[in-house]
């Protein structure tokens, strides 16, 4: 179908931080499928534990016990402040369904079956995801154009304004959704401040706040959740993307005075943390934790967000300021986004386009100072012919 434009190429291999196609052109991909190569293409821990899980059970479904499930579900759980529980699903539109359903069965127990206290406060330039909940909370036109009537309760507030939250949570309202890293709207962080100003004001309330972590949790911030800087702990958290490191994976978190809101019944996936998926997790885990990712993308993207924000200062009329987290940032332009793309793919650098005008740069976490230095003299090469 005619969903997708054309391909750029065919994609036929990968091995670490490169992208390869059937003409034997090699790219430096920093797209990583959308943030989801986490650690890089075939990584050989990774194959190993996926390709000796197919041997042993690739799916039997949620009707019984699966041990490794258990096992990501626990580190998760410990990643998160080591209490709550998870529930595993496909994806990250599929966590953030499960999120808003967590949020409609909090205010039916808020305000009781009589009263409609469901409405859920998501922020300008969302994105959520492409069913139809994801839709709903997500207000771009070019999401939701065609797809009208859409679900009804959803009301939106401007990122890293307290007062605009507050003055949208009213006594209907059952949650707060937001990203901590807008990622399709074009890489806009929630400030630390902000994030503890809107806890507060979710816990007087009696309001759940609900973080989508899909694009930017798993490492991508220089913390396991982005939200983490902030010192905050929301009630909610939504994951995918780089939790499976290239295989199907979403998952939801939950703060323990919420984890019986589902109950046997309520909600469901086939597919959900199968034994497949959650060995593809329990990898990325093992590589993120035995290679020390996390504190290397702290430690390397200083240097590469300097280099970047330098690259800015020498070409003001086409990069207008640099935007981001560890290997999550955006580089919003005064020049078409595609066209940079498409001259970045030709130089040997795959990048993403987002938002208004935004190339985002999402290397996977085991990227070297090398190879971040490497990108940044290709966005050089590809400026500087543009100018």
């Amino acid at each position: 179908m005619h969903n997708y434009a054309a391909p750029a190429f065919n994609a036929v291999s990968g091995k670490g931080v490169y992208l390869h196609d059937d003409s034997g052109n090699r790219y430096l991909d920093f797209g990583s499928g959308i943030a989801v190569t986490s650690v890089g293409h075939s990584h050989p821990h990774w194959v190993q534990e996926v390709q000796a899980q197919t041997e042993k059970l690739s799916h039997c479904s949620n009707l019984y016990a699966i041990p490794s499930q258990h096992k990501l579900a626990d580190r998760l759980v410990e990643k998160a402040g080591g209490s709550g529980k998870v529930l595993f699903c496909n994806s990250g539109a599929e966590s953030n369904e499960a999120l808003i359903k967590l949020a409609r069965l909090h205010g039916r127990n808020k305000a009781g079956k009589e009263n409609e206290c469901f409405k859920i406060v998501c922020a300008h330039n969302a994105f959520h995801g492409r069913t139809f909940g994801g839709m709903s909370a997500t207000p771009q036109m070019k999401v939701q154009d065609g797809f009208q009537p859409l679900l009804d309760g959803f009301s939106f507030a401007t990122l890293n304004s307290i007062e605009s939250f507050d003055e949208s949570i009213d006594k209907d309202v059952a949650a707060v959704f937001i990203e901590s890293i807008q990622g399709e709207g074009g890489i806009f962080p929630a400030e630390d401040s902000f994030l503890k100003e809107l806890r507060a004001l979710c816990t007087e309330r009696e309001v759940l706040l609900m973080l989508d972590e899909v694009q930017s949790g798993i490492g991508r911030s220089g913390h396991f959740f982005a939200f983490e800087s902030s010192g905050i702990l929301p009630d909610a958290i939504g994951m995918a993307k780089g939790l499976g490191g290239g295989f199907p994976i979403g998952a939801i978190w939950t703060a323990d005075p919420y984890v019986e809101l589902f109950q046997p019944g309520s909600h469901g996936t086939t597919f959900g943390g199968n034994p497949l998926a959650s060995s593809a997790a329990n990898a990325v885990l093992d590589i993120i934790e035995n290679e020390n990712l996390i504190e290397k993308v702290t430690r390397f993207s200083k240097k590469w967000h300097d280099s970047l924000k330098a690259l800015a200062e020498k070409y003001p009329q086409l990069i207008t300021g640099v935007r981001g987290r560890g290997y999550m940032v955006g580089l919003p332009l005064n020049t078409d986004a595609i066209k940079v793309t498409f001259l970045a793919k030709e130089k040997g650098l795959l990048v993403v386009p987002a938002g208004k005008n935004t190339i985002r740069l999402l290397p996977a976490l085991i990227a070297t100072q090398e190879d971040l230095d490497k990108s940044v003299q290709i966005l050089d090469a590809v400026f500087s012919e543009i100018s």
